[in-house]
């Protein structure tokens, strides 16, 4: 069979499923199958597929039916323009979740111009957290962009750690990433500091669990999923053992649940906190909330 007559009956079948973005997915599939790009689809779809290429399509395409997610079907999902291995042992990066990269390096920008400092974006000096990291998605953008930069990433999960530190090598900033076992930030010693602490943390409560897409609910890992009944119940501990963990003038980023703002914005009415801000992703939607260590409080360091 040519690859244009499999793409065809792949993008029917998963259309017949109402399967959403049913013409991507089965050219997401039929690419990752061949090893090919794009350009060869559209150049040469007189190409042939070999037998077990055809079959290993049309068995993608019936997982696919069966509601596994493409990401999780080709091994990878594009973030912050690095592909990322992801299975599911981790959650897929989604692009909301880079809101919370942008935020993070524009706060780190507006605090060396607030202390009168030559403005630099290679981070020399800067030590990151990013809390709950999964597939490691926020720590390798966040490292990509600030080179001189070293990082810590927590997850719960190992198997989420194994993920994450294969994509830390195969973006070449395994030597500046550090991955720790652990629930939140309670594994980091008491006396470890940092400038910026990032975390995409479960936010979906249980409750929602019935109303999620059975791509998420059925696919995805629970762990990193659900933070609660309600979902925002991590948030309150996170936000202390931040405190507890920033240098003064430290910055916090925090990715929000679609409703979690009113519950979740309080929590930074403490003397630890200042230029508390909220950034609504492309849908209007408060997606990031961001704060900073009160400068006077705690230890301070040559970047505070």
């Amino acid at each position: 069979m040519d690859a244009k007559t499999a793409f065809k009956l792949g993008i029917g079948q998963l259309r017949d499923a109402r399967v959403p973005s049913f013409t991507l997915a089965a050219e997401l599939l039929l690419l990752h199958v061949a090893g090919k790009d794009r350009t060869w689809l559209y150049a040469h779809p007189e190409d042939e597929l070999s037998p077990e290429q055809e079959l290993e399509f049309f068995a993608l395409i019936a997982s696919r039916v069966a509601g596994a997610p493409t990401q999780y079907l080709t091994g990878k999902q594009e973030f912050w323009g690095i592909e990322f291995e992801v299975n599911n042992n981790v959650l897929i990066p989604r692009p909301e979740t880079e809101h919370v990269i942008e935020v993070a390096l524009d706060r780190l920008a507006v605090r060396e111009i607030r202390a009168g400092r030559k403005q630099t974006l290679a981070g020399e000096g800067l030590n990151i957290a990013d809390i709950g990291t999964g597939s490691g998605c926020i720590a390798v953008a966040l490292a990509k962009d600030l080179p001189g930069a070293q990082f810590v990433a927590t997850d719960i999960s190992p198997r989420a750690l194994e993920v994450a530190q294969r994509n830390a090598e195969r973006a070449g900033f395994a030597d500046r990433i550090e991955f720790t076992l652990s629930n939140l930030l309670d594994e980091i010693p008491s006396s470890q500091r940092f400038h910026l602490i990032a975390s995409n943390p479960p936010y979906i409560g249980r409750r929602e669990g019935p109303t999620l897409q059975r791509e998420v609910r059925d696919h995805e890992p629970e762990v990193a999923l659900y933070g609660g009944e309600e979902g925002y119940e991590l948030y309150a501990d996170l936000i202390t053992q931040s405190a507890e963990h920033l240098d003064p003038s430290g910055i916090l980023v925090l990715e929000l649940g679609h409703d979690s703002l009113p519950a979740v914005q309080p929590l930074f009415d403490a003397p630890e906190w200042t230029h508390i801000g909220v950034t609504n992703d492309l849908a209007g939607i408060p997606r990031v909330i961001a704060a900073e260590r009160t400068a006077h409080v705690g230890t301070i360091t040559n970047r505070a």
